[in-house]
C-alpha cells in the first residue's frame, strides 16, 4: 500500500504526447547543441556516433524506463520517492536524505543554467536587432562575450529568463509545462531542420558530412567510448531527478517502455540535427570544430553566421531554436525543487515557485 502522501490529488499530464514532449524537452538542451557536435568532431565522427548510439539504447531502455517507473509508482518527487523506497526497512528518513541529493543537484544546475539562458536570451534578442552580429571579427565577438559573461555583466537578461521559466511553472504541469513543450519542441525541431537544409546548400558543406560519418581508428580508442557514454548519460537526463519527477505526473495507463524509446529517439535526432548544422557550417569556412561550450555558441558560430549569405536570418533562427531547447531544460531542472517544496512544506504551486 502506498502511504497517504502518495494518494493525494496531484497535477498530471493531459495526454501521452504531452508527457513525451516534456521529457524530450528536459533531455534536449545545451549538451545536444554545444557539446555533442564538438565531441563528434573531436572523436572521429562516425567512430564516436556508433558507441553513442549503443549507449543511448542501453541507457534509454534501462535508466530512463527505471526513473519513469519509479516516479509513476510513488507519485512523488525524488525526496518522497526515495523515502518510500526505504520505508519497508524503517529507514524512510535515510531515503529522504538520499532523495535530497538529486534535488539539490538540480537546483545547483538550474542556477547555472539560468545564467546561460540569460546569455542566450540576450543573443536571441540581439539577433533580431542586429547587435549580436555587430562585432567585426572573432576577437570582437570574444570581447563582447567576455564582457557579458563577467560578474554582474548580464543580470537583467538572466532575471528575465528566470521569470519566463517560473511563470510557465506556475501554471502547473498540464497547463504550463505540457503546453509550453508542445510549442517549444516542434518549433525547435522545425527550425533546426530549416537550418540543416540551408547549410546543406552552402559550398564546402559536403566535407562536413564526410567528417561526421567517417569511421577511423578512433573507434578503438577507449576515450571515444568513455566520452560517448558520458554524453549519452547526460543527454538523457538520467540522474534520479528530471525523468523521475515527470514520471510522477504520468497516468498509470501509459506505456513507459514506448515513451522511453521515443524520448531517446528524439533526443538523438536533436543531437544529430545540431551536428548536421554546426559541423558542415564550420566546414564551409575550413574551420576546425575544436571549441565546445559557450565559446562555440557565442563567439565562433556568430562570427561564422556573419560571414554567411543571409547570416542575420540564420542567427535569428538559430538562437530562437536554442532558446526553446534551453528553456525546456530549465523548466525541468526547477520542477523537482518546486515539487519538493510543495510536498514537504504543503504550499500551493504559485507559492512554491515563488
Amino acid at each position: 500500500m502506498r502511504g497517504n502522501c502518495f494518494m493525494k490529488k496531484r497535477d498530471s499530464f493531459n495526454n501521452k504526447w504531452g508527457f513525451i514532449l516534456a521529457c524530450i524537452g528536459s533531455a534536449v538542451g545545451m549538451g545536444n547543441i554545444w557539446m555533442f557536435p564538438t565531441r563528434v568532431s573531436m572523436y572521429g565522427g562516425g567512430s564516436y556516433l556508433i558507441p553513442y548510439f549503443i549507449f543511448v539504447a542501453l541507457i534509454g531502455f534501462t535508466g530512463v524506463i527505471g526513473e519513469m517507473s519509479f516516479g509513476r509508482a510513488t507519485k512523488s518527487g525524488p525526496v518522497d520517492a526515495f523515502g518510500y523506497a526505504c520505508e519497508t526497512k524503517n529507514k524512510r528518513k535515510l531515503g529522504e536524505a538520499i532523495g535530497f541529493i538529486p534535488v539539490l543537484g538540480a537546483l545547483a544546475m538550474a542556477i547555472g543554467y539560468t545564467v546561460v539562458m540569460g546569455w542566450i536570451l540576450k543573443y536571441m534578442i540581439g539577433a533580431f536587432t542586429g547587435k549580436s552580429l555587430a562585432p567585426a571579427d572573432t576577437e570582437g565577438f570574444a570581447a563582447s562575450f567576455g564582457s557579458m559573461a563577467s560578474a554582474f555583466g548580464n543580470n537583467i537578461w538572466q532575471i528575465v529568463a528566470l521569470v519566463i521559466g517560473i511563470i510557465i511553472l506556475m501554471f502547473g504541469v498540464g497547463r504550463g509545462i505540457e503546453k509550453a513543450n508542445k510549442i517549444m519542441m516542434p518549433v525547435f525541431f522545425i527550425l533546426f531542420a530549416v537550418l540543416g537544409i540551408y547549410v546543406a546548400f552552402q559550398p564546402g558543406a559536403i566535407e562536413g558530412y564526410k567528417y561526421i560519418f567517417r569511421v577511423d581508428p578512433a573507434f578503438a580508442d577507449p576515450k571515444t567510448w568513455i566520452f560517448a557514454l558520458g554524453q549519452a548519460f547526460f543527454s538523457l537526463s538520467v540522474a534520479g531527478n528530471g525523468t523521475l519527477i515527470y514520471g510522477s505526473y504520468l497516468s498509470d495507463n501509459e506505456d513507459i517502455p514506448a515513451a522511453a524509446g521515443r524520448v531517446a529517439l528524439f533526443d538523438t535526432i536533436a543531437a544529430l540535427l545540431a551536428a548536421l548544422v554546426i559541423i558542415p557550417a564550420m566546414a564551409t569556412t575550413g574551420a576546425q570544430l575544436n571549441q565546445g561550450g559557450p565559446g562555440l555558441m557565442f563567439i565562433f558560430l556568430p562570427a561564422l553566421f556573419k560571414s554567411m549569405p543571409g547570416g542575420y536570418i540564420v542567427a535569428i533562427i538559430f538562437f530562437v531554436a536554442v532558446f526553446m531547447a534551453g528553456l525546456s531544460s530549465l523548466i525541468n531542472l526547477y520542477e523537482a525543487p518546486i515539487a519538493t517544496i510543495q510536498e514537504k512544506l504543503h504550499l500551493g504551486r504559485k507559492a512554491s515557485c515563488a
